[in-house]
């Protein structure tokens, strides 16, 4: 490298006042942002522009770059830089090691370049067959917005933010720093902008300055069939506002399902419990079986026996991520009765009679037996 090529690179001649290479490097820089210009090599493009207008735009650099080169202009040659003319690149990283105490060392994101506002959250509640067949929801919330008075440049109407005197735009500053090792120079945010590189005279009057604004803010999302707790819904630009001019975050929608007093669910799979008595169990009968899609007619096979699992296809809930509906388990559990009047008793002992089974009736004791029974112990 030569000592005009950091001057090629910010398209300047040789002679150019720090006025005209400031101008050039806002030009250059806007260009080649990486935030902006998607194109392959612009990012490498404005990392080698920042490098030239570190050198360049402040003098007692430069001066030792027109007259030694880079090596000159990095403290090589006749600076503090401790390092006696060796611009680093011969001790294999130093420059890596240091940035870990000091700060300093490679390109880091402009802080002045336009940055995505943060994302939110919210959750959302739905009852149990609204997640089955999916719904719509109108959520509100508050969010930080662009400033509907400024419009989101933080200046006061009729007024437009300048150029940071300090950092000239770039958002952050160069400081050198005394160490046992030499002098040590790191990149910190401007103090005076910010990392905005822009100062702001006349503040707007709504944000006093920020560019954002409070805002109750409400949107209609749209539930998808087959959600369950826990999955999120992403609503893009939803978020708060950007900063430097950069777009919106996002919402992210959680969703909470509230439990069903029929049904338990497992993905597309729904669990329900019939209870039958155990007359119908033994000679099996035709019962109706609620769904989320309505009641359904189940044969019950003669001699079913408690936890029995039958099989309803297609009655479950939508596949999320796939295509047709799950199924219904429907398991059962016989009942045995209670508080039997006379008749069922006596028919009970004819059935257990007829299989040649033995069932003493049981007799009602008076007060007698009673008595006799608390005298035994019993």
């Amino acid at each position: 490298m030569n000592n005009t090529e950091y001057y090629d690179r910010l398209g300047v001649s040789k002679g150019a006042s720090q006025d005209e290479i400031k101008k050039a490097y806002r030009k250059m820089s806007k260009k080649y942002h990486p935030d902006i210009n998607k194109e392959a090599g612009a990012e490498e493009k404005y990392k080698d522009i920042q490098e030239a207008y570190e050198t360049l735009g402040d003098e007692q650099k430069r001066a030792a770059y027109d007259q030694y080169g880079p090596a000159g202009a990095n403290g090589g040659f006749g600076g503090q830089g401790g390092f006696g003319g060796f611009d680093g690149a011969g001790f294999g990283g130093f420059e890596d090691i240091f940035s870990s105490f000091f700060g300093g060392g490679g390109q880091a994101q402009n802080p002045a370049g336009p940055r995505q506002g943060d994302d939110l959250q919210y959750r959302v509640n739905l009852e149990f067959e609204e997640a089955i067949f999916g719904t719509e929801k109108e959520v509100r919330y508050n969010r930080e917005a662009t400033c509907h008075t400024c419009e989101g440049s933080g200046a006061a109407p009729g007024s437009h933010p300048e150029t940071c005197s300090r950092c000239h735009g770039a958002g952050v500053i160069n400081v050198d720093r005394q160490t046992p090792l030499g002098m040590m120079r790191s990149q910190v945010t401007c103090d005076v902008c910010h990392g905005t590189g822009k100062e702001i005279k006349n503040p707007c009057p709504t944000c006093h300055g920020s560019g954002h604004e409070k805002q109750a803010h409400k949107v209609s999302v749209k539930i998808p069939a087959g959600v369950e707790t826990g999955q999120q819904v992403r609503l893009q630009g939803q978020g708060e506002a950007g900063i430097n001019g950069g777009p919106y975050g996002d919402l992210y929608v959680v969703i909470s399902v509230k439990p069903s007093n029929k049904f338990e669910r497992d993905g597309s799979t729904i669990y329900y419990t019939l209870d039958i008595n155990f007359v119908q169990a033994a000679l099996g009968d035709s019962v109706e079986v609620p769904t989320v899609h309505g009641a359904v007619d189940l044969a019950i096979p003669a001699g079913t026996q408690t936890g029995k699992t039958f099989r309803l296809r297609g009655k479950g809930a939508p596949k999320l991520r796939g295509q047709g509906l799950g199924d219904q388990h429907v398991t059962v559990r016989v009942v045995t009765p209670t508080n039997l009047n006379d008749a069922q008793k006596e028919a009970l002992h004819a059935f257990a009679a007829a299989g040649g089974d033995s069932v003493t009736p049981q007799k009602k004791k008076g007060f007698f037996d009673k008595v006799k029974d608390v005298l035994e112990g019993e």
